[in-house]
């Protein structure tokens, strides 16, 4: 369902809720894309509560901001950590996001910009629930 199937006489309000579809949609293309590089099934329910739970942070080896500090090397541990650490923290924003909107939209207005945000992941060669939960699945009879 696109956006303007929700709200087809209010341009102002389309556009906005257009913005806020867009915003969704780069966060579970980010989510999708960290999930698959890290080798994370977020559909699994213990993949995600690991990624979700699992603290990665490290101590910072060399003050960056200091003169003449060498700046300690990217290993691959250290960049998969950023990279969980990321994902982590998009998984919290969208949560964060989603009930923002549904505070300010509605719980139907907002599955449809959920909905309509995993339909162009698919679009784009993504699986069905690759940034999270398949929410068709979810909405199935709503």
């Amino acid at each position: 369902m696109s956006i303007e199937e929700i709200a087809p006489s209010d341009a102002h309000l389309t556009g906005y809720l257009q913005r806020m579809s867009d915003s969704v949609e780069s966060i579970n293309a980010r989510i999708a894309r960290l999930a698959t590089t890290l080798g994370i099934n977020l559909q699994n329910e213990s993949e995600l509560n690991d990624v979700l739970t699992q603290n990665d942070e490290r101590p910072v080896l060399v003050e960056r901001r200091k003169p003449g500090a060498a700046r300690p090397e990217m290993t691959p541990e250290r960049r998969k950590s950023h990279l969980r650490q990321e994902l982590r923290a998009l998984l919290v924003l969208r949560y964060g996001v989603t009930t923002r909107y549904v505070e300010q939209l509605g719980a139907d207005t907002t599955r449809h910009i959920l909905v309509s945000a995993q339909d162009k992941l698919e679009r784009e060669g993504f699986k069905p629930g690759a940034a999270g939960v398949d929410l068709r699945r979810v909405f199935k009879g709503l």
